[in-house]
Parts: structure tokens; sequence; C-alpha cells
């Protein structure tokens, strides 16, 4: 179960260039609907709260200036994603940050 929410995380580090681009929580929540459906994920909801509000789930963005957050939260666990390939390069956040198409994060 921990490798959907670390594959969710990752999608949402690499959305923050795209997101800072739109212009409202909508736009945001929908790009990272897309990103999430497109990895093969399903039974989660994202919901935009507050950013001072406590959530259960994993906060995947922030909209409105920083004055609310996009949160993702399983709605079903007997839900399940399909199988990674072993030819599908494996996406991985390095050490220093940065992230790495293929799992290789050295230089």
């Amino acid at each position: 179960m921990k490798t959907p929410v670390r594959t969710i995380v990752m999608v949402a580090l690499l959305l923050a260039g795209a997101a800072s681009r739109a212009s409202t929580c909508e736009d945001i929540s929908a790009q990272i609907d897309a990103k999430i459906k497109a990895s093969g994920v399903v039974g989660y909801t994202l919901a935009t709260v507050d950013a001072g509000a406590q959530v259960d789930g994993k906060v995947v963005g922030s909209c409105d200036l920083g004055t609310r957050k996009i949160v993702y939260a399983r709605s079903d666990s007997s839900a399940t994603t399909p199988a990674r390939s072993r030819d599908e390069p494996m996406l991985t956040e390095c050490k220093d940050g940065s992230v790495s198409m293929g799992g290789n994060c050295r230089k």
C-alpha cells in the first residue's frame, strides 16, 4: 500500500512546475487527478481544504498562493493498482530532491 502513496507523492513533485502555472485550485486539482488516473490508481479522492486544516491523507498540492492545499486519500481499501511492467522505468526521488526516471540517482 505504500507504493501507490509513494507514486502519488512523486507525481505531485513532478506537477509542482505545471501546477504553479495554473490559475485556480480547480485547474491544479484537475491536473493532479489526471496524473493519478494516468498512473493507474483507482479508489481515491482529492479534496481542497484550508492550508491550516488537519487532514487524513497526503498533501499532494497547494493553491491560492498557499492558502489552500489539495489532499489525496484512498477511498476504497480493496482497490488495487495495475502491476508495473518490469520494462517500465521506475520514478524515484533522490536524496538531493531531484527526481530520476529509472531509479538511478547517481549523476
